[in-house]
């Protein structure tokens, strides 16, 4: 494993969809490498780690705190990201990221980010534009399966 982020993976990802190959070498150039362990914690629920992850191998659970347990709400895939919210808002985190297998991740902390405001601020945009996308996506996901559990509640819509 390469202690330098894959600019090919950060292409095919999410994050990557709008970027050009010199712009994802760019990216990869300010990322971190994070191995993760079968069930080790990348970041904690609560914790103040603003840093944007992406999944560059293997799985990860999003967890929630749930009546004192940790409850998986979302498996996450290669590809995509997690993070948004606090990379951009600079908030304390809303879930915990474990890992499910050794899996791999491309953390980029927003000051790095934030250092090619001057030098490259199409690239910031682009980055931008592909966060809100994600996080839309996200809540797009969350909204239907909220509907559909109101639906399944309910016997609304179909047969269960």
């Amino acid at each position: 494993m390469s202690d330098q982020p894959d600019a090919k993976i950060i292409r095919s990802s999410s994050l990557g969809e709008e970027l050009n190959d010199k712009e994802c070498q760019t990216l990869a150039g300010l990322m971190r490498v994070q191995p993760l362990k079968d069930n080790q914690q990348l970041v904690g629920e609560g914790e103040n780690d603003n840093a944007l992850f992406l999944l560059a191998k293997g799985k990860l659970a999003v967890l929630s705190r749930v009546e004192e347990q940790d409850v998986v709400v979302y498996r996450m895939k290669v590809g995509e990201c997690a993070g948004t919210r606090a990379f951009v808002d600079r908030t304390a985190r809303k879930a915990t990221l474990r890992s499910i297998g050794d899996s791999v991740v491309y953390s980029l902390k927003p000051a790095d980010f934030e250092s090619l405001l001057e030098s490259d601020p199409h690239l910031v945009y682009t980055v931008m534009r592909a966060l809100f996308r994600i996080t839309h996506a996200n809540l797009m996901r969350m909204n239907q399966e909220s509907q559909q559990l109101s639906n399944y509640i309910s016997k609304t819509h179909g047969r269960y």
